[in-house]
């Protein structure tokens, strides 16, 4: 909080300065400036005049409202100025309309409690009890409402018409109406606060009415002459200092709260012993000691003679000591409930030699409120949360990644691809160009969905109800844009929605047949990101009791072990069809293993090099994928440390090839050229072994990873001409016009059946243990498709 002596001075004055007037606005800048932990008490200062100091009102004027930019909020009472006949509740109207002006630089003070107390003497009937109550609560529930009047309202005989005027009606009556009972029966926390307040303060015995609307009657003209007019005049003032408590009031949650930095101070000149300004400062005293509460109003008196009850002021030219010594006395007189405890009597010291000082006196300024509590800081408050909100959106979803609230989608961008898992067209994985047939799948698995949930409800949910995750690789490869790279994944969703749908036509007509519901998940490339992913099917499987298990899984590494583990965890099982690496089964109790694992992979190229090729030797090479290695990817290596229990001396090269790297060492190789590295990579490998020209390797046979090359049309145009693979190539999965049963002589039209029948366009699947090898320097042989 910044000290105002580093403000600019105010004009020099030309009023002389009463003798001892500086101490006593240093005594004012020490009482008005608020401290930041903790208040002030605030006495009732009471200057004398005299005839040699002068006149100390004008001085206080232009010390308090000359400031610059934020003044103190003060109100100037000059009760010989006031009309005749003046009483306390006329002086209380008149400086709550002085400080309830928004002219001080700061928020303007609100006066609830006030405002009603005041509105409510204000207030009379001509009716007998229950008519004037009647009224009486009329006007409160209008005062409270505050409806706006003379609205258009809906003409016309038509029920849309008549609807609404009935739904205008009730918003415009019946709510209000109902709210203001709540509110005015005080029984609701944090409803009608100013009522409850009015019950439980303790002048005029409200306890004895009952009720606010009993005790509010009481207040109004008529019924108010039969209470004790200083009891009246105490709860007006109680009700006023209240107001000042509340708008002073420090919260932490209301930096707006923090922003008063100087107490408000009430001037009263020409107070007479026994006249209105002195009753209302004694009603002051006497509302302070008998409510107990402190308040933020500091209010200083001018007279001709110090009060009745302090004869004996002090001299002003003490007035910071004597402040310090009534502060310590105060406690004492509050408990005895002295007549004058709040006040404090000075008087300037006539024996002061010389004239008076003259000078210029700086006006007082609020000192600035905390830099926390600026009226800029909730705006950027709010722009910083809104910024750190978007930020945060930002990293964890994107335009195309994000939850939907039409279907079952939970989604993240993790590094750059949307990993989580969907099954409705609110959410397809990947939007990159050349994979529009992925996309076409999985939005026909959607669509599925719908029917087998549609078909559900219709049999009131009495047939089974399954549902199946497919968790595999779908987003991450880079590719070109008329290259389709994720045909393996696009194969086996295919296959899922063949089985889809023949659940789908088979539970058409019989009540006991299951149905098949598909949610496709992403684990993202190399299945890095399946520790994201699998907590997200977890929590779909709590909630969704009808999750069978998850099938897929797309490659064998660390994160794919991980992810089994806390599959395990929660108690989902896993099919795996291409999942080889050794050993897998000890992550999860609850696996199946379709393909063969690594160990019998080495056995049968161990045999097939030792009994087809007729060689004892061999180089392997090796590759572990993009931003990858060996320790990660548990399909390379435990099929390389099988190779190398297996062939043992006879591997004569075991190295890891990195894309770039040439091969010219093995042009003529007779031996066994074994690549035993991820499909990623292959294409580059037979870039390099082009180099060998006319003297190509003779023998070179790759490992299962390789089908998934083989199986990509746009990939496989760069292999060997010669080479071979058990690949069975067929048309896209596209609906037939009609299909026929196996061994059947008729063929049964219909849409159910020869919307997905397809016809293959190779008579056998060869089997996957045989082994292909090229006859050409450059041929490939390669078993069937496992990772």
């Amino acid at each position: 909080m910044r000290e105002t002596t580093g403000r600019p001075p105010a004009p020099p004055v030309r009023d002389r300065i009463p003798a001892g007037g500086l101490e006593l606005l240093a005594l004012l800048t020490r009482l008005l400036r608020r401290p930041r932990r903790g208040e002030h008490r605030l006495p009732v200062i009471w200057l004398v005049r005299t005839a040699v100091a002068g006149d100390p009102m004008p001085l206080l004027r232009r010390f308090l409202g000359q400031g610059p930019r934020r003044r103190v909020p003060h109100a100037v009472l000059d009760v010989a100025a006031c009309p005749p006949g003046v009483d306390v509740p006329m002086l209380l109207r008149d400086l709550h309309r002085q400080l309830c002006l928004e002219a001080f630089g700061t928020a303007r003070l609100r006066f609830r409690h006030y405002r009603l107390a005041d509105w409510l003497m204000h207030q009379g009937f001509d009716h007998d009890a229950e008519d004037g109550r009647a009224t009486l609560l009329r006007r409160l529930r209008d005062r409270q409402a505050r409806t706006a009047g003379g609205e258009a309202t809906p003409t016309g005989s038509d029920v849309v018409s008549l609807a609404t005027q009935v739904l205008l009606w009730l918003a415009r009556r019946v709510v209000p109406g109902v709210l203001f009972r709540v509110a005015v029966s005080g029984r609701v926390p944090l409803v009608g606060r100013p009522y409850r307040w009015f019950m439980r303060q303790q002048y005029l015995a409200p306890r004895q009415s009952v009720t606010f609307l009993g005790f509010a009657e009481r207040l109004t003209a008529g019924w108010r002459d039969g209470e004790q007019p200083d009891q009246v005049n105490k709860l007006l003032l109680h009700a006023f200092l209240e107001d000042l408590r509340q708008a002073y009031r420090r919260r932490p949650w209301r930096p707006s709260d923090w922003r008063r930095t100087a107490y408000p101070v009430l001037l009263i000149d020409h107070v007479t012993a026994g006249g209105v300004g002195h009753v209302l400062v004694r009603l002051l005293n006497d509302v302070r000691n008998e409510t107990g509460r402190n308040d933020p109003l500091l209010v200083v008196v001018a007279a001709e003679h110090p009060p009745p009850e302090l004869p004996e002021p002090h001299s002003l030219g003490d007035a910071d000591e004597a402040y310090d010594e009534w502060s310590d006395a105060l406690p004492e007189m509050r408990r005895l409930r002295r007549a004058a405890a709040w006040w404090v009597v000075f008087r300037p010291d006539d024996t002061d030699a010389g004239p008076p000082p003259r000078g210029a006196v700086r006006a007082f300024a609020a000192p600035d409120p905390p830099w926390w509590s600026r009226r800029f800081l909730p705006a950027a408050l709010c722009l910083v949360l809104v910024a750190a909100g978007g930020l945060w959106v930002g990293t964890r979803w994107a335009p195309g990644c994000h939850p939907s609230l039409t279907g079952d989608v939970a989604v993240r961008v993790v590094e750059g691809e949307c990993v989580g898992y969907s099954d409705s067209a609110a959410h397809v994985f990947n939007t990159d160009p050349g994979q529009d047939r992925l996309r076409a799948v999985q939005r026909r698995i959607f669509a599925q969905n719908r029917d087998a949930e549609r078909v559900w409800r219709r049999s009131d949910r009495r047939k089974p109800y399954l549902t199946l995750v497919y968790l595999g690789t779908l987003t991450g490869n880079r590719t070109r844009d008329d290259e389709e790279s994720y045909v393996s994944e696009r194969e086996e969703l295919e296959g899922m929605a063949a089985a889809q749908r023949a659940l789908l036509q088979e539970s058409a007509g019989t009540d006991g047949a299951a149905l098949l519901r598909i949610v496709v998940a992403n684990g993202g490339r190399q299945m890095r990101h399946a520790d994201q992913t699998v907590p997200m099917l977890a929590e779909l499987a709590r909630d969704d009791p009808t999750v069978l298990g998850v099938v897929g899984m797309v490659d064998s590494r660390t994160s794919t072990a991980e992810a089994l583990r806390e599959l395990n965890r929660v108690g989902l099982p896993v099919l795996a069809p291409t999942l080889s690496a050794d050993r897998m089964d000890a992550n999860s109790r609850l696996y199946l293993q379709i393909s063969a694992p690594n160990t019998d992979q080495v056995r049968m190229v161990e045999a097939y090099a030792r009994q087809v090729l007729k060689v004892d030797e061999a180089h392997v090479y090796y590759t572990t994928g993009e931003n990858s290695s060996l320790d990660d990817d548990l399909y390379v290596n435990t099929l390389v440390e099988g190779l190398r229990q297996r062939l043992g001396e006879r591997i004569t090269r075991l190295a890891e090839w990195r894309t770039g790297t040439p091969l010219t060492t093995e042009c003529g190789y007779p031996g066994l050229l074994f690549y035993a590295g991820r499909w990623s990579e292959f294409d580059g490998f037979l870039r390099a072994l082009r180099a060998c020209g006319s003297d190509p390797p003779k023998h070179l046979v790759t490992d299962d990873s390789v089908n998934r090359y083989m199986a990509n049309p746009s990939l496989r145009t760069a292999a060997p001409a010669t080479s071979r693979s058990p690949m069975c190539r067929r048309p896209p999965w596209r609906p037939a016009p009609r299909c026929a049963r196996p061994n059947s002589a008729a063929t049964t039209p219909g849409p159910a059946s020869s919307r997905w029948c397809r016809r293959p366009t190779c008579s056998t699947r060869r089997a996957a243990a045989r082994k292909i090898h090229s006859r050409s320097a450059s041929g490939s042989a390669s078993p069937t498709t496992r990772r």
